[in-house]
């Protein structure tokens, strides 16, 4: 048996002197492209370093490449090489019937996934939500910065580093988590993740018990943080939210763990009321919960005072604040953070080790740059107020010319609108996506009952000389 570093398979020949040889060398290659093993495109080794390396004669080589050839399984380039061919394939013209999404081999929270597109089409009208402006994201700053970490990564290239993160970036975390948000940390205190959503799949690790650990989330709400609780076995409890946040009422006292996100409440866009997090933060503590707090875009704040985070108000050691440089920098980033109380800090270490080892080292040690050189605070108050502007023109156009209730959101990148009972929300955006009009509606974010008939706007990614004309064509479909 001989193997060939270009084609990556293996070929079987029988021993030398057999006639047999010209065939099978031909069936086996005939066969590696028919089933795709072998793409189309693929330049093939020249005739005399694939005779070497199988330990066959040149000419069995080459009368091979020319039954191939003579078939169309190969072509040949003149002063290029020989390639292998585009092949029609039986069936080839109608797609294979996708697998069951309910197949019984799978456990039965991976049965119902969805495949997400990873191209989102164009829009005349972008109000898509969770997107930020990356356009006047400072990257000739971020690859000077990166360039110098790579150089000092390549040093310690062997090493084993830490799970919980590079001793710079959790430092330079933990004071920009103190500055932006009064985030009452230190560094041993804060975990490096691969994105947010590594961070509430860690925490559903240390936390659930499956079958067992009842878990809270908003409804309406955002689906990746329930989808890892309940992955893990969790009994997921979609919990009701009104203009202050979560109804804490509602929680019922076997529950465990809380998933929120108080500053800006993804969709709604209400903050938590003080009155609420106070309630929420002595549930925790009275019943032995968990609170997780999404801070997802809370660096953006625009009216009035900003409300502490629920982690600087704990007194109890109950909440893990979860942060992400997604929407302050840019969404490929994939680098977030959890702030743990220290019962949990070891357990989440462990389970980031298992579950990747550690979160690339150059990318955390430019990020560590970037805030300590205060590029980050820089980039977030230029982008404060480009929101701003954006945010105003969306509240002015909404206002004037929508029906319905505009809720209240004194931060983040989006706002929502309840409309009346005679207008479909979810049949008005599908019109809308048709009409060349991105806006997502409420019940897309529902896991219960009681399902709000609004829309949510965002203004990350919109051009805002075409807010007021967007708007007016929603307007108009309505």
């Amino acid at each position: 048996m001989a193997r060939d570093p270009v084609f990556e398979l293996d070929l079987t020949l029988p021993p030398p002197g057999a006639r047999t040889r010209v065939r099978d060398l031909h069936g086996q290659l005939r066969a590696a492209i028919f089933d795709g093993r072998l793409k189309p495109g693929l330049q093939v080794p020249p005739s005399r370093a694939l005779a070497s390396r199988l330990a066959v004669s040149r000419n069995t080589v080459v009368s091979v490449y020319e039954l191939l050839l003579a078939e169309g399984y190969l072509v040949a380039r003149t002063g290029s090489g020989t390639y292998v061919g585009e092949v029609s394939r039986p069936g080839s013209a109608t797609p294979p019937a996708a697998a069951s999404a309910a197949d019984p081999r799978l456990a039965p929270a991976w049965r119902d996934i969805r495949a997400q597109r990873a191209l989102r089409p164009s829009f005349a009208f972008d109000f898509a939500l969770g997107l930020p402006e990356v356009s006047l994201a400072p990257f000739d700053v971020w690859r000077q910065l990166a360039n110098r970490a790579l150089r000092a990564t390549a040093r310690r290239a062997a090493a084993y580093l830490e799970a919980e993160g590079r001793p710079a970036l959790r430092e330079a975390v933990a004071r920009h988590a103190a500055f932006a948000r009064a985030v009452a940390c230190t560094p041993d205190s804060v975990l490096i993740t691969s994105g947010a959503q590594q961070a509430f799949d860690l925490l559903a690790r240390v936390l659930v018990t499956p079958g067992e650990t009842v878990v809270a989330v908003e409804d309406p709400g955002y689906a990746p943080v329930r989808a890892p609780f309940a992955r893990l076995g969790a009994i997921v409890r979609p919990t009701p939210v009104d203009d202050e946040g979560l109804v804490v009422d509602a929680l019922a006292p076997d529950t465990r763990v809380v998933c929120v996100t108080p500053s800006h409440q993804f969709p709604l866009g209400v903050p938590m009321s003080p009155a609420r997090r106070a309630a929420l933060l002595a549930f925790a503590a009275r019943h032995g919960a968990v609170v997780v707090e999404d801070d997802y875009d809370g660096e953006f704040r625009f009216d009035g005072r900003p409300l502490d985070a629920l982690q600087t108000l704990d007194r109890h050691a109950c909440v893990a604040y979860v942060g992400t440089f997604s929407k302050s920098l840019f969404p490929g980033l994939r680098l977030g953070y959890v702030v743990a109380p220290d019962w949990a800090r070891a357990a989440l270490a462990e389970a980031k080790r298992i579950a990747d080892g550690r979160t690339p080292t150059d990318t955390q040690e430019t990020l560590a740059a970037f805030i300590a050189e205060g590029h980050l605070a820089r980039h977030v108050r230029r982008m404060r107020k480009v929101y701003g502007e954006r945010r105003n023109r969306l509240m002015e156009a909404l206002t004037r010319q929508m029906p319905g209730r505009l809720l209240p959101a004194v931060a983040g990148l989006h706002l929502a609108i309840e409309l009346p009972p005679d207008i479909d929300a979810t049949a008005l955006s599908v019109r809308a996506e048709r009409a060349g009009i991105a806006v997502a509606p409420l019940s897309r974010f529902h896991a219960g009952g009681g399902v709000r008939n609004g829309l949510a706007f965002g203004y990350g990614v919109v051009d805002p000389r075409r807010i007021d004309d967007g708007i007016r064509h929603l307007a108009g479909l309505v």
